[in-house]
């Protein structure tokens, strides 16, 4: 099956030009499922993340921790808001699941706009909280935005057994932004998971070679895929950018931490962009496929995926 990476897919396949409409009382406790390997994979999304993924389980192993309103399965991005003082990603950080004052409570700062289940898809259209609310600090830096709920929608679709493998799960996401803010600089996490710490081997795919190979603690970003998994091999979560809007010329960064405290550990998927004197682009599509399997066969697809290029078999 073909993998198209224009722009005028992730428009139509990311619904970035409409926001989903599900009424005034949305119910974002949903699932989608399939068999993989003779067991269900499942995806589950709640009211108390705004529609974010709260649990992927399979063979009763949980991939997803999902402690506070911070960690997930979720997107999120980041601005400079013409700032001069050295970016800080938290300080203008709209987020799809709720802000850092959620904590582990049951309500999101983010609105849920609307969410839709058909067979193996779900989309969801989510208004992003501020991960700091006003006047809030990160590391001493205090937060740039005025209030609470950000303007930005992000918009989602999750599709299961996508190219005909039900290892695969796909997502295109869509970041809208209105034309009233003046931004220099954008930054992008399209995607990042956060597995329980019992996911504690960090490996990456070359790029070069198809090769695996072990990832030390970093933390931060490096070029080629990231894969998480058990210490046995038995189980990983993989991830790799496949497209993105036309616009930004950067290629993604991949991420590991290890939060020893939290016992939680961290891949993501980042892009950036910078643009002066400032972003006249006001909507970015991105599409991601995570994988789940044992380790070695997701660092397979992961290749594929890498040595394919538009087409994944």
């Amino acid at each position: 099956m073909r993998l198209s990476l224009c722009l005028a897919l992730f428009v139509s396949i990311a619904h970035g030009q409409e926001t989903i409409d599900s009424g005034s009382s949305i119910d974002g406790n949903k699932s989608i499922s399939i068999q993989v390997d003779g067991d269900p994979l499942k995806i589950t999304t709640t009211s108390r993340l705004a529609g974010a993924v709260h649990s992927i389980r399979w063979k009763g192993k949980e991939f997803i921790d999902s402690a506070d309103h911070g960690r997930q399965l979720q997107s999120a991005c980041s601005f400079d808001a013409l700032s001069d003082e050295p970016f800080w990603a938290e300080r203008y950080n709209p987020t799809e699941a709720g802000s850092r004052r959620d904590g582990a409570g049951n309500r999101s700062t983010s609105r849920l706009l609307g969410i839709e289940v058909a067979d193996k898809v779900l989309r969801t259209s989510t208004q992003m909280a501020y991960w700091l609310n006003p006047g809030e600090r990160s590391e001493g830096r205090l937060a740039l935005n005025e209030t609470s709920c950000s303007e930005h929608i992000l918009h989602k679709r999750i599709e299961l057994g996508t190219y005909s493998d039900p290892h695969i799960i796909r997502v295109d996401n869509t970041f809208e932004w209105p034309q009233s803010e003046n931004h220099r600089f954008a930054q992008f996490e399209v995607l990042t998971g956060y597995l329980p710490s019992e996911f504690s081997e960090f490996w990456k795919v070359s790029s070069q070679d198809g090769r695996l190979l072990r990832l030390d603690d970093g933390p931060g970003e490096q070029p080629d895929p990231v894969i998480l998994a058990t210490a046995d091999g038995e189980f990983a979560m993989g991830a790799i950018a496949v497209g993105h809007s036309d616009w930004i010329v950067s290629k993604p960064g991949y991420g590991r931490f290890r939060f020893e405290a939290e016992r939680v550990v961290k891949w993501n998927v980042v892009f950036r962009h910078r643009e002066l004197p400032g972003l006249s682009n006001r909507k970015a599509s991105f599409r991601v496929l995570v994988i789940v399997g044992n380790r070695d066969l997701v660092a397979r697809l992961i290749w594929q995926a890498i040595t394919l290029g538009d087409s994944l078999r």
